[in-house]
């Protein structure tokens, strides 16, 4: 067969690109095919080139290497190359660009395909010492990073966590407005340290509207934008109180905030004008926790978006949980309420559920009914829904205390739930429906004249 190799070869694209990419974070793979329409095959010689710091790797049809020769494309058919790239780090907080080639000699010809990726460094926050968990004659050890608190962290560059990062008792993190906070998979963040025998510490995020704090997985490419379960959590553990989380957008790992017991009246975390989305299973956790919520949105969670659950007091005030989770089937509503657990030894135990409250609140979601009540015993059952506009089993009495002013099973008439737009058109049952409460302002800063229900107040 004849062999030509000036022969001209086409590519499914031009430029390949890398979104952002973290210094020393291994980029998805990108695939390039390369077409041979010629009647002959054709062979050429392929190698990257280039003198960025950025570190390209090549793959053909299974074969790694940089540089390879005499790849064969044989006659009216395609291979296919796949790349990958890390970022070398460099002194820069912006982000910066970088780019190679992938160059193909057929003969005396040449052709190039651009390689571009962006890269960013970033404060990496890895393990820095560990503790040691002893269960019965075994004995594993827990890697972790022990956070140093002493100054505020800042929005001039990110921060990427590996693994769980600790916050000892008695130190506050304090993050302020614009810092961006990335975790890599499996990774999270501990409030309070299971190591020792006090208990303690506290985060404090200080965002503002338009510069929120995020949270987020580590993976920047597009295709991982909304994919749930990329790290784990933010957990304030047991003894940990007066955390305080306002204006922070908290999306994709398994559970958002995650609030455990604690034996005084004070807050566990007090959580404002913060959106949560996207956890491949609890929103907001309490296990007998103090929680406040005030304009507040959760949404699309594998399981529940807010779990009160072991008793505890909890109060949320101008919030929309709206669950249109639609990555695999739903079986828990958005809401639990619960007030026992099932101990280790097969026993029920029964924690006191001081309080559920929802004021001038919005639930709904794709089931027919988003709020669950699990109870038990004789200890205190205590909810209530003021105002507020749910998705609820018909069959349950609403014609007690319980529920004061509240809109049952009617839709709220989101903008469009399914692309997580909560805001109320102008037929929304929620407009002017809800309660006078101290909540002055909305999530985005709008004046509440006659008190929407949910997080957004209507504007025409």
């Amino acid at each position: 067969m004849e062999n030509n190799q000036s022969a001209t070869l086409h590519f499914s694209t031009d430029t390949i690109t890398f979104d952002t990419v973290f210094a020393s974070i291994g980029s998805i793979t990108k695939t390039l095919t390369v077409y041979n329409h010629n009647n002959f095959d054709v062979k050429s010689n392929i190698s990257l080139q280039g003198n960025s710091s950025a570190n390209f790797r090549m793959n053909i049809d299974g074969i790694a290497g940089n540089i390879q020769s005499n790849i064969e494309i044989p006659a009216k058919d395609s291979i296919f190359i796949f790349l990958e790239v890390t970022i070398d780090p460099m002194n820069s907080n912006t982000p910066y660009i970088l780019s190679d080639s992938l160059v193909f000699t057929n003969g005396t010809k040449k052709q190039d395909v651009d390689l571009v990726a962006w890269g960013q460094d970033a404060y990496f926050h890895t393990a820095n010492t560990y503790g040691d968990i002893i269960n019965g004659n075994d004995t594993n050890r827990f890697y972790y990073h022990l956070l140093d608190c002493s100054q505020p962290w800042t929005n001039d560059k990110p921060h990427v966590i590996y693994g769980y990062a600790v916050i000892d008792p008695g130190k506050t993190l304090t993050l302020n407005e614009g810092c961006n906070v990335y975790l890599h998979n499996n990774s999270g963040i501990l409030v309070g340290n299971p190591f020792l025998e006090a208990s303690g510490g506290s985060i404090k995020v200080n965002g503002t509207f338009g510069n929120e704090v995020t949270f987020q997985g580590d993976r920047l490419d597009p295709w991982y934008k909304d994919i749930p379960g990329q790290w784990d959590r933010i957990w304030l553990m047991p003894g940990s109180i007066d955390n305080e989380i306002n204006y922070a957008i908290i999306r994709n790992g398994n559970i958002g905030i995650h609030a455990d017991t604690v034996g005084n009246n004070n807050p566990t975390v007090n959580i404002s004008n913060t959106v949560i989305e996207n956890m491949s299973s609890i929103g907001i956790l309490g296990q007998g926790a103090n929680i406040i919520a005030t304009n507040t949105i959760v949404s699309k969670c594998g399981q529940y978006l807010v779990a009160c659950n072991i008793g505890g007091t909890y109060n949320f005030t101008h919030c929309t949980f709206a669950n249109y989770w639609d990555y695999s089937r739903r079986n828990t509503p958005s809401i639990l309420i619960n007030n026992y657990y099932e101990g280790a030894d097969g026993i029920i135990y029964v924690r006191n559920l001081f309080a559920a409250n929802f004021t001038n609140c919005i639930i709904d979601g794709a089931l027919s009914t988003e709020v669950s009540f699990q109870e038990r015993g004789n200890d205190a059952f205590n909810y209530n829904f003021n105002h507020c506009l749910i998705k609820l089993d018909p069959t349950i009495s609403t014609d007690n205390t319980h529920y004061q002013n509240t809109i049952i099973n009617q839709s709220p008439k989101f903008i469009d739930n399914t692309q997580g737009n909560f805001h109320l058109t102008k037929e929304s049952p929620a407009i002017d429906a809800g309660e006078t409460t101290s909540i002055l302002y909305d999530i985005e800063g709008q004046t509440r004249n006659n008190s929407d229900i949910g997080a957004y107040e209507f504007i025409e």
